[in-house]
């Protein structure tokens, strides 16, 4: 994972890793104080601010991702571009830019907000829960993906078509309609009518 200023602040000087902080929020967004990033996700779970990104192409096709098997959460389901959680004190544009970069090693062009969504989502799988504050963006990607494996085990463009398709038999994110549903003005606008999300 490339080491960027809001990263080396959350690495031990030994190179083991901190535990990593989220932001608590209120209903209204406001922060309200922070938690590690497992016990905000224990049930019930803790309000907390999160990022979701969808990047598309030219053609105006969605890049979904595979979860890396390893990861302690919803391991090996499709997801969205993105997503993650901005470190306490880092705005969410910027989160969400980094994250995508460390993950898919792209930096998205015409980054844009595209508003927020707050749900509850639990995991039956892992018996943890998305208890969220999520900030949406939407942009394009466009030059060559370069994924790192541990974070995750697949790429694909989906028309919206392809998308109904895909979801109708694979597994899915618990957060991934709602995030999507909650992102398609922006979507729309981005990617016009003829894209048909």
């Amino acid at each position: 994972m490339p080491i960027t200023p809001a990263t080396s602040t959350h690495s031990s000087s030994n190179g083991t890793a901190e535990a990593i902080l989220l932001e608590l929020v209120d209903e209204n967004g406001t922060t309200i104080g922070t938690a590690e990033k497992l016990a905000a996700h224990q049930p019930p779970g803790q309000l907390h601010r999160a990022f979701s990104v969808f990047l598309f192409d030219e053609r105006g096709r969605l890049l979904l991702q595979q979860r890396a098997l390893g990861k302690y959460h919803s391991p090996g389901v499709w997801s969205n571009t993105c997503c993650g959680h901005p470190y306490p004190g880092e705005a969410p544009f910027a989160a969400a830019a980094r994250r995508t970069y460390e993950e898919l090693g792209v930096s998205p062009s015409l980054l844009a907000e595209a508003g927020t969504v707050r749900y509850n989502h639990p995991d039956p799988e892992s018996g943890l829960v998305e208890q969220e504050f999520n900030h949406l963006f939407v942009g394009l990607v466009q030059s060559p993906l370069h994924p790192d494996a541990e974070e995750i085990g697949d790429t694909v463009f989906v028309t919206a078509a392809e998308l109904a398709e895909r979801h109708a038999k694979d597994p899915f994110s618990s957060w991934f309609m709602t995030v999507l549903d909650a992102a398609r003005p922006a979507v729309r606008e981005l990617t016009g009518p003829s894209a048909g999300w």
